[in-house]
C-alpha cells in the first residue's frame, strides 16, 4: 500500500486498533493527489491476543477476513460513499468459516460488504495482487456496481474456490485415487497384506506415514493444476476481471482506473440529479 500511494502524504489509519480487525487495513490517503479510501488485506499471519476460543483459529491467517475485519471494510466503503474513490488491494482467499467466526456474525458482516459495494456512490477499484477466492469473489463482483473496476496483477489467481481447498474437498476422490495408485503406496500395501504378527504392525505404521506423505504431494499436484486452469486470464475471459496489468505499472494503472471511475461518476451525476428532481 505504501508503494502504491503517494509518499508525500502520510496516510491516516482508520480503526487501526479495532479488536479482531487487524487483517484489514483502512487508510485515508492520496493517489496521484486524489484523496482515496485505500483498503488492504494483511499478507502475513498475525498472532491473536487474549483468550483463544477452542472453536476458533489460533492466529489470524493471511489473506483471510474475520468478522470484525469484514465489518471494518464494510464501514470503510460506506464512509467513503459520495466523498472519495475506494481503492482495494486484495490478497484475499476468502472469509473465515470457523465456528467462532460463524458465531460472531461472519455471514452478516460479509454480506454487509456486498451491500456497501452496491450502495457506494462513486468509483471502486479492486485490484487482485495475489489471490481472489471464496466469498470475496462474490461480494466484490463487478456485477454489483456499475463503476467497479476489477484489475489483476499478472500471475495472480482468481476463482470461487482456491486450489488447495478445491483439491481437499471438490477433488477429494481424485486425490484418493492418485494416492492409491502411487507405486510406493501399492508396494507398502502389498507388504502389509503379506506380513504377519509384529512385522505387520510395523509395516502398517510405515504405510500410514507413506500414505500421508504421498497424499500431501498429490494434494499439491491437484491444487497446482487447478490454479493453472483458474488463472486471471480465464477470469478475464468470463468477465470477472476487467484488465490484467504488469506489477511494474501497478501504481499508474490504479491511478488511471481511479480517474476513469471519477469521469464516469461525473458524467452520470447530471442524469442522477435529473431523476431525483423528477421524483
Amino acid at each position: 500500500m505504501r508503494a502504491v500511494l503517494d509518499a508525500d502524504h502520510a496516510p491516516r489509519k482508520r480503526w487501526a486498533d479495532l479488536a479482531g480487525g487487524s487483517t484489514a487495513a483502512v487508510w485515508d490517503a492520496t493517489l496521484g493527489g486524489i484523496p482515496v479510501c485505500a483498503i488492504g488485506v494483511e499478507a502475513h499471519a498475525l498472532p491473536r491476543g487474549g483468550d483463544l476460543p477452542a472453536d476458533g483459529p489460533e492466529q489470524w491467517s493471511s489473506g483471510t477476513l474475520y468478522p470484525m475485519a469484514s465489518w471494518k471494510i464494510a464501514r470503510a466503503i460506506n464512509a467513503a460513499s459520495g466523498t472519495r474513490p475506494v481503492v482495494l488491494l486484495a490478497n484475499l482467499s476468502g472469509f473465515d468459516g470457523s465456528p467462532e467466526s460463524m458465531r460472531k456474525r461472519q455471514l452478516e458482516f460479509g454480506a454487509e460488504i456486498g451491500r456497501a459495494v452496491v450502495n457506494h456512490r462513486g468509483p471502486i477499484v479492486f485490484c487482485v495482487v495475489s489471490r481472489y477466492h471464496g466469498g470475496a469473489f462474490v461480494v466484490f463482483s463487478n456485477q454489483l456496481h456499475d463503476n467497479l473496476q476489477v484489475l489483476a496483477v499478472e500471475g495472480a489467481h482468481a476463482s470461487v474456490i482456491g486450489g488447495a481447498p478445491a483439491a481437499a474437498v471438490v477433488f477429494a476422490r481424485d486425490v484418493a485415487t492418485l494416492n492409491e495408485q502411487d507405486p510406493e503406496v501399492r508396494v507398502m500395501t502389498e507388504a502389509v497384506r503379506d506380513a504377519t504378527g509384529a512385522d505387520r504392525a510395523r509395516l502398517r505404521a510405515q504405510l500410514e506415514a507413506v500414505t500421508a506423505r504421498v497424499r500431501a504431494a498429490k494434494l499439491g499436484e491437484v491444487a497446482q493444476r487447478f490454479d493453472r486452469i483458474h488463472s486471471v486470464e480465464r477470469a478475464r475471459e468470463v468477465g470477472s476481471i476487467d484488465r490484467i496489468i504488469p506489477a511494474a505499472r501497478l501504481r499508474s494503472e490504479l491511478l488511471d482506473a481511479v480517474e476513469l471511475g471519477m469521469a464516469r461518476a461525473l458524467s452520470e451525476a447530471p442524469d442522477r440529479r435529473g431523476r431525483e428532481d423528477q421524483r
